[in-house]
């Protein structure tokens, strides 16, 4: 960067003058920040206030190259506040001081001037980031053939980019093909329609951007987004082919029926699958396998392994459409005959519940809740059905003639990794955990996001589904996977930082090799030489810092996020002397390490409903709080703070974290913080760590005053006197 120029703009707008002294906070900016080019305005993202901005940016006016704008919060009013070929920090004086503390008091004034001192040394330890350069293939590559992965090939051909469709059996259709009948997927989702999956792939098969490779494996897929590197055999035939980024679109198998052994399968030929019920269909006729003949009462039993937890733990979505859907083969070959559906839950969501009541008004297709608890055979060949807990009594059994069982799906990431992947830390996706092999997925923010950057997860590989899903699913990730290479190519990350152009420089003079960043990165972005030395692969990287969290020896900084800016944001702090320790609202000094992605946006929940939390809280945001670095607790500390709040996503099965393991590292490592306290002297409760869902705004300045208060138990921190 050229020569560094500072300016502070002070925004007097939406009620921030009415609570903070300006003159005192000019006194404090221009003796403690040590800058002297300080404007204000009475409403900064204004076009005036733009314009004022631009003008001291110009090289003929104040050249100004660095700008702290205190504002409002950083996550509003971005583009206003956003301003090119200049570094910008966001210092927000809205939500975390006017909207929350009493206006004009004594220590509003000081959270006010505290927040201005960590921002004018913020930005003078920061530099302008400046985008990674790299070649970049911007071939979208879609592995499967069913539902989703030609809805994804075609959304991504028809945006204009070069497909390369990769399917492993002979023909293109997955599940999709295999179907007799489809759900009604429109107005009045009553009628039974041809399979959509047909008209896909004769749109595939003829469109002028997609190659298509059947009978197709991926024996290895190496390098990093927009640099893929795909090694294919076709029929034994082997070809390398760059791609930029990938849709996993493998599909999934019914699960095993053979282990469902107490519902009859195996036992008798005339207990069959519902994807074996659909051949029967297709091929013409519904007739009992063991003897031709055309069954008069078919027993549809749901959930045949699935919701259970020895089996499936999870609903597999498609089966009960499936066996209403079958129930209704089964009339319309044989008005006479008679279909029975037992089921523990009917679910049919948003307006296929039009179609499950078009099935239920038929007169020969009966529904009852039952908990199927076997399925035997008769002297006479005939099938006897056993439940409990009916509707029509405690315990119930009748006879069938067939028993079609609604066998959920397994993905096929289950039974291989499927997309081989060259990563240290494995071929296959990661998968969600404790979840039967499903492909990892940040469900709750990122649907199709997988810990592989440029990698989207869609259909069964992702969850059990219906075919519409499937194909919406595939469209989705299509467009992910256009916006992946084009974030590539531009040198910016991809979500959740989607603007970020920073990326991790390590200092590698000093690396120890201790393997901590290469084990603790979640999206494998950094690789091990035959020396155990790591190295990034910056495509892949997410810019989460949490390498920059777990290196012990600090070397891993970005250009405006590094361990020795937050540090020197602490150490900027001031830190005043009690008169009275024992005075419950004496000027103690909290420090609050907010996550930028759940915790930060519900302390913005907090401020715009205008809660009021303890005024001696200086929040600072990271980036995730797999960035924090336990060498913090210690800048904090011996600098006079009396304790540290630490406010990361929730974590577990169904975590929220935007880099899937933010907080949950974070959490490992606080596991190691009573050795630094002691060797400071200090008590383990100064610092605890919290975690926040971002709809949980209502419940933090509870949580913050009493961490205020528990520390004002402790007594103030001792290295206050050094």
């Amino acid at each position: 960067m050229e020569e560094r120029k500072f300016g502070v703009y002070l925004c007097k707008g939406c009620g921030i003058a009415d609570a903070i002294d300006f003159e005192s906070l000019t006194k404090v900016i221009k003796k403690e920040g040590k800058i002297q080019h300080i404007k204000e305005h009475d409403i900064m993202c204004s076009p005036e206030g733009r314009a004022m901005i631009l003008e001291d940016l110009k090289p003929e006016g104040e050249g100004i190259n660095c700008v702290v704008i205190a504002a409002c919060s950083p996550r509003v009013k971005y583009e206003e506040l956003d301003f090119p070929n200049c570094l910008v920090e966001r210092c927000n004086i809205r939500e975390l001081v006017a909207w929350t503390q009493e206006p004009k008091a004594e220590e509003t004034q000081a959270l006010a001037e505290d927040y201005l001192r960590m921002y004018c040394a913020r930005v003078k330890k920061s530099d302008l980031p400046e985008p990674y350069e790299t070649e970049c293939d911007k071939t979208i590559m879609v592995i499967g053939g069913g539902a989703a992965g030609l809805s994804a090939a075609l959304e991504a051909a028809n945006d204009g980019y070069q497909v390369l469709l990769v399917e492993k059996e002979a023909e293109l259709g997955g599940y999709g093909a295999k179907m007799y009948r489809q759900t009604p997927s429109s107005y009045p989702f009553t009628t039974l329609q041809e399979p959509t999956v047909f008209k896909k792939i004769k749109e595939v098969e003829s469109h002028p951007n997609i190659r298509v490779m059947t009978s197709a494996t991926i024996d290895k897929i190496e390098g990093q987004p927009g640099q893929l590197d795909a090694h294919i055999s076709t029929n034994g035939s082997p070809e390398i082919i760059r791609v930029g980024s990938i849709v996993l679109a493998a599909g999934a198998r019914p699960y095993d029926a053979t282990k469902l052994s107490h519902l009859g399968y195996g036992a008798s030929p005339d207990v069959i699958t519902n994807l074996e019920m659909e051949a029967l269909a297709k091929n013409g006729r519904i007739v009992r396998p063991s003897d031709g003949k055309e069954p008069q009462r078919v027993a549809f039993i749901q959930c045949a392994g699935s919701r259970d937890p020895d089996h499936l733990p999870y609903c597999s979505d498609f089966c009960c459409l499936t066996s209403l859907k079958q129930a209704l083969y089964v009339r319309q070959q044989n008005p006479e005959a008679l279909a029975y559906i037992l089921y523990k839950d009917i679910r049919t969501p948003g307006q296929t519940e039009l179609f499950y009541k078009e099935a239920q008004s038929d007169p020969g297709v009966m529904l009852t809740k039952a908990e199927v608890t076997g399925v035997t055979v008769a002297a006479d060949g005939k099938l006897l059905v056993n439940a409990q807990e009916s509707l029509l009594g405690n315990d119930v059994a009748f006879e069938a003639d067939l028993v079609v069982l609604a066998t959920g799906l397994v993905p096929a990431t289950a039974d291989a990794p499927v997309i081989n992947l060259e990563y240290r830390q494995g071929p296959g996706l990661p998968e969600t955990e404790n979840y039967n092999g499903f492909a990892d997925s940040n469900f709750i923010c990122f649907p199709y996001e997988t810990r592989r950057t440029a990698v989207y997860a869609a259909g069964g590989v992702r969850q059990s589904m219906t075919t519409p899903m499937a194909m919406e699913d595939g469209v989705g990730a299509a467009c992910k996977a256009i916006q992946a290479v084009e974030h590539v190519a531009a040198g910016m990350a991809v979500h959740p930082r989607a603007w970020d152009e920073t990326f991790p420089d390590p200092f590698m003079q000093r690396c120890t090799s201790c393997k901590r960043c290469t084990e603790e990165c979640p999206f494998g972005a950094i690789e091990e030489d035959e020396k155990g030395t790591p190295f990034f692969k910056i495509n892949r990287c997410r810019r989460c810092a949490t390498c920059m969290g777990a290196c012990p020896e600090r070397i891993v900084s970005f250009k405006d996020y590094s361990v020795d800016i937050v540090g020197s944001m602490l150490k900027s702090l001031d830190i005043p002397e009690l008169e009275d320790e024992d005075d419950p609202n004496a000027p103690f000094r909290i420090i609050g390490l907010v996550c930028e992605n759940d915790a930060g946006p519900a302390l913005d929940a907090v401020a715009q409903h205008r809660l009021r939390f303890d005024p001696r809280v200086r929040f600072i945001p990271l980036r995730c709080m797999g960035s924090f670095n336990m060498v913090w607790v210690s800048d904090a500390l011996s600098r006079g703070v009396d304790g540290l709040l630490l406010m990361g996503c929730k974590y577990g099965d169904d975590y929220q974290c935007h880099f899937a393991k933010g907080s949950e590292l974070c959490s490992y490592r606080l596991t190691k913080l009573s050795e630094t306290l002691d060797k400071l002297g200090l008590e383990a409760d100064r610092v605890q760590q919290i975690q926040v869902a971002i709809s949980e705004f209502d419940k933090l300045p509870d949580i913050i005053n009493d961490f205020v208060a528990r520390v004002v138990e402790i007594g103030p921190n001792p290295f206050k006197e050094f």
